[in-house]
């Protein structure tokens, strides 16, 4: 019992470092920052939304400096094939001249995959990323190859530009721990971002896990976090508040929804509520660290129908309604 608060101690003291490293470059953006580093500690991807310019390509690249993890980035457009990400079968000449195929990797196989507008490129492309971000391998040619731990998607769309898109189906978007909204920075924060962006210095973001094995250990210290029934009825209770039909539905949920979050939305729920507790020192998790992590963990598992989306409904409301019932 004597080693659960050191563990809590230095979960707190890691995360709490790599944030304070980002949020150096990353100026006003400090919830955004949190829900990144709450979904790596988790093992979850993330959907980050948000026009352009807003610094999430930076995000990215920060948070792989931070934790020492191999980055790459992949721009998403409408001519990208699967073979671009996953990787492809090379025929090579070995010795006496034979010839036979040779994998060659993607930029799938690394730890942090930023996958730069990825409601650009084609259904067929998108789904290359399913087996990858659900089952942590890929196949190719027939042979299954293991991706390296840990691994993290974190994929950026723009909400507005519409045209030359393809919307993620609910499967590919299921996959997503977490979707976070990046807000526009206030008039402070835009003139720190100019300051530390147009003068001679940059900021030098200082790593602070030389190891990725500590960050598996971390993920490991989460999971046993301990969870009563009473606030695991909490999260069940929110997934099945945003189904249509149910005795728990809401009444926005009845009329506007068409299909409610998933399983995997109760999962992150836990798994988040579990970090959440963590940050505020504690080994047992809450009704109120449910309550926190429910928007970013449902809003993208909530399907509106068509009444809603003419009515202007976001799924933020319905999450909001379940959180006051």
């Amino acid at each position: 019992m004597n080693a659960i608060p050191e563990q809590v101690k230095e979960f707190c003291g890691c995360f709490g470092r790599i944030r304070q490293e980002m949020e150096r470059l990353m100026v006003g953006q400090g919830p955004l920052v949190e829900g990144v580093l709450v979904a790596l500690f988790a093992g979850g991807h993330v959907l980050l939304e948000g026009v352009p310019g807003l610094g999430k390509t930076m995000l990215v690249r920060t948070l792989a400096e931070a934790v020492n993890l191999k980055f790459a980035r992949i721009q998403f457009t409408p001519d990208l094939m699967p073979s671009d990400i996953l990787g492809t079968q090379l025929i090579v000449e070995g010795e006496g001249g034979r010839k036979a195929f040779q994998f060659q990797p993607g930029p799938v196989f690394s730890n942090l995959v930023l996958a730069d507008e990825i409601n650009r490129a084609t259904p067929k492309t998108q789904s290359a990323l399913l087996e990858a971000m659900q089952e942590r391998r890929v196949t190719v040619g027939g042979v299954s190859h293991v991706l390296g731990e840990p691994f993290q998607v974190l994929a950026t769309q723009n909400p507005l530009e519409m045209e030359g898109t393809y919307p993620l189906p609910e499967a590919q978007l299921d996959r997503f721990f977490f979707k976070l909204k990046v807000a526009f920075p206030s008039g402070e924060d835009l003139h720190a971002i100019l300051d530390r962006t147009t003068s001679g210095e940059q900021p030098r973001i200082a790593r602070v896990l030389e190891d990725p094995e500590r960050l598996l250990r971390m993920r490991e210290v989460v999971r046993q976090v301990p969870l009563v029934r009473e606030v695991q009825e909490r999260a069940v209770g929110l997934v099945l508040a945003t189904h249509p039909g149910t005795e728990r539905s809401t009444p926005l949920a009845s009329r506007y929804v068409r299909y409610g979050a998933s399983p995997r939305g109760a999962q992150a729920l836990i798994l988040a509520a579990k970090v959440y507790a963590l940050l505020e020192g504690r080994y047992h998790v809450s009704k109120a660290d449910i309550d926190r992590a429910a928007p970013a963990a449902l809003r993208h598992r909530v399907m509106l129908n068509f009444e809603g989306e003419a009515a202007g409904m976001d799924a933020d409301q319905v999450i909001a309604e379940a959180l006051g019932r």
